[in-house]
């Protein structure tokens, strides 16, 4: 049996290989991408997420939600991702007149699956606080949430103390994190376990697939930014290891914990707070993967994108 799953991106390269593994796996049922801002501002993502979709052309075309243009975001990761997000790889696309709106298009689809749904959150979760916000009911709703974002004991990526996803819109985090619902934690230090190296080049599909054409246009460019920006000789993908996590449970340990996020500090906004003491002074609210098993999982995640 299928999983219905609905993923919430801001492309952003990692973001695309995460929808070639989604949309590629046939024991998921993708039944909507919806855009929010973040790596990209939002409506470049909105048009990342068409782009991406179009070149997919996947057999069940999943709804795609509009990102609202005036959400309001911290920063952005054109920076290591380049203007367009996609580390200036260039692909045609046909421009859509009428887009719906991703918070319609999720509550739409928490409606139609009640307790059903897998939302899997690669991005600032500024879609998910609104629609929640403005109908708190679809909360419980949900099947079970995962959020790719936060850290578990290492350091953040875009200040000393917070990781980018959370810290764009920290205070719609907050509000997620909050919510009743099953929600699982995919903590940056926890997903850069899994590294992609350059021997994944040689491992993607032909050119004649979809996931072919989108894989070797932008993976090359990946790995030249991350050694150029980062020094490193490898790309990190924490949204496709979701994809796996999704996927394969099996593969992760979690532990229930209570979590919030700072939503005030000068030095820590954004940051996210784990209550790990012996006697933690709130319930836990999420299960956080604090370990996986990174060669399974990367092992998954070749063998899902030589699929094509």
């Amino acid at each position: 049996m299928t999983r219905k799953v609905l993923l919430d991106v801001d492309p952003g390269f990692a973001d695309a290989i995460a929808l070639c593994l989604a949309l590629g796996d046939p024991n998921l049922e993708v039944v909507a991408v919806t855009a929010t801002g973040g790596s990209v501002p939002p409506e470049q993502s909105t048009r990342n997420v068409q782009t991406i979709v179009e070149q997919l052309d996947p057999a069940r075309w999943p709804r795609i939600g509009a990102a609202d243009p005036d959400q309001p975001l911290r920063t952005d990761g054109r920076d290591l991702c380049g203007p367009n997000g996609l580390c200036g790889a260039d692909f045609h696309m046909a421009e859509l007149h009428h887009r719906h709106a991703s918070v319609k298009v999720i509550a739409d689809e928490i409606r139609q699956a009640p307790d059903q749904l897998t939302i899997i959150a690669c991005g600032p979760l500024s879609n998910l606080a609104t629609v929640f916000q403005r109908e708190p009911d679809l909360a419980t709703q949900v099947g079970h949430l995962i959020i790719v974002g936060g850290t578990f004991a290492g350091p953040g990526n875009v200040t000393a103390a917070a990781e980018f996803n959370i810290y764009c819109d920290a205070e719609a985090a907050r509000r997620v994190f909050r919510l009743p619902m099953t929600k699982t934690l995919l903590p940056l230090d926890v997903s850069r376990r899994v590294v992609l190296n350059y021997g994944v080049l040689d491992q993607l599909p032909e050119n004649s697939t979809g996931a072919g054409r989108v894989l070797r246009e932008i993976l090359p460019r990946a790995f030249r930014v991350f050694r150029q920006r980062l020094g490193l000789e490898g790309i990190y993908a924490p949204e496709a290891v979701a994809i796996v996590a999704a996927l394969h449970p099996e593969l992760l340990t979690t532990e229930p914990l209570a979590c919030d996020v700072e939503v005030e500090g000068e030095l820590t906004h954004g940051a996210t707070v784990l209550d790990r003491r012996h006697v933690a002074e709130g319930q836990p609210n999420m299960d956080v993967v604090v370990d996986l098993d990174s060669e399974g999982a990367l092992d998954c995640l070749l063998r899902g994108l030589q699929r094509g």
